[in-house]
C-alpha cells in the first residue's frame, strides 16, 4: 500500500508532528463535544459512549471534517490533495485481502474434534474437520470476535465462527469484562456465605493458660554392674 513506517526518537514529540498536531485536534475540537466530556474536572455531559459508539465518531469526524475541510499551508482539503495528481494507492485484489492485512491479532490453538476455543468460546467449520489435533494460527479483530481467520501453516484455511454468537458483534474487551464481573460476582458470594457461616459458628474459647509443671526430679544414680571382687572394694 505504500506506506512506510518510520519510528520516531522516544521523548522527542518533534519526530512525530503530524500525529501529534492529530490528537491535539481530536482533544480540542471532536471530545469536548461528546458525552462524558470534562469540562473543570467534572463532566459536561452524562456519560453514556460505549467503546463502538467512541470509534463510530472519531471515524466520522476525520472522513466527513478533518479531511473534507481546506487546509491552511495548501488551500485544499487533504482529500482533493490526496486525488490531486490522480494517484490513488496500491490496494489487495479484493476487499477480503484488505481486510486480512488489517487484521493483526495472531495467536495460535490447536484444533479439536469439536472445532476450536478461544476466550471460552467454541468456533467451528466442516474444514476443520481433516485437521484435528493440529496447530493453526487464528487471526481476529479484537473489536468483534465472533469470526476467526484460520491459517495452517501460512495457508488460509477457513473462517470459523462461534454459533453462540454469529448474528452479534462481541469484541475482546466484552469478553474480558463480563470474566471480570463474573469473578467479582463470585467473591462478593463467597464473602457473604463466609460471613453468615460465622454467625452460626459458636465464640471461639478463650485460651488456656499453661499448665503449670513441676520441675524434673534427678534420676537415681545407677547401680554399678559388678564383676568381680574386686569391684566391691572400689
Amino acid at each position: 500500500m505504500r506506506i512506510e513506517l518510520v519510528f520516531s526518537t522516544v521523548g522527542r514529540p518533534q519526530g512525530r508532528g503530524k500525529i501529534e498536531r492529530f490528537f491535539g485536534t481530536i482533544n480540542t475540537e471532536l471530545l469536548p463535544e461528546l458525552p462524558g466530556a470534562l469540562s473543570n474536572g467534572k463532566p459536561a455531559y452524562p456519560p453514556r459512549l460505549s467503546l463502538g459508539d467512541l470509534e463510530a465518531s472519531v471515524k466520522t469526524f476525520v472522513t466527513s471534517t478533518y479531511n473534507a475541510r481546506a487546509h491552511s499551508e495548501i488551500g485544499a482539503s487533504p482529500n482533493d490533495a490526496w486525488r490531486g495528481d490522480g494517484w490513488l494507492p496500491r490496494m489487495p485484489d479484493s476487499l477480503e485481502q484488505l481486510d486480512l492485512l488489517l487484521v493483526m491479532s495472531v495467536k495460535t490453538r490447536q484444533v479439536r474434534r469439536d472445532g476450536i476455543r478461544f476466550q471460552g468460546l467454541l468456533y467451528t467449520d466442516p474444514t476443520l474437520a481433516a485437521y484435528v489435533g493440529e496447530t493453526v494460527s487464528i487471526r481476529y479483530d479484537p473489536r468483534d470476535i465472533t469470526e476467526l481467520r484460520v491459517f495452517h501453516r501460512d495457508r488460509f484455511l477457513c473462517r470459523a465462527v462461534s454459533a453462540h454468537h454469529a448474528h452479534q458483534a462481541i469484541s475482546l474487551k466484552d469478553i474480558q469484562q463480563a470474566r471480570t464481573a463474573r469473578r467479582k460476582a463470585l467473591r462478593n458470594e463467597i464473602m457473604a456465605k463466609s460471613r453468615r457461616v460465622t454467625e452460626f459458628l459458636p465464640d471461639p474459647a478463650p485460651p488456656q493458660s499453661p499448665e503449670k509443671q513441676e520441675p524434673a526430679k534427678p534420676d537415681s544414680p545407677v547401680q554399678k554392674l559388678i564383676l568381680y571382687k574386686t569391684d566391691k572394694m572400689s
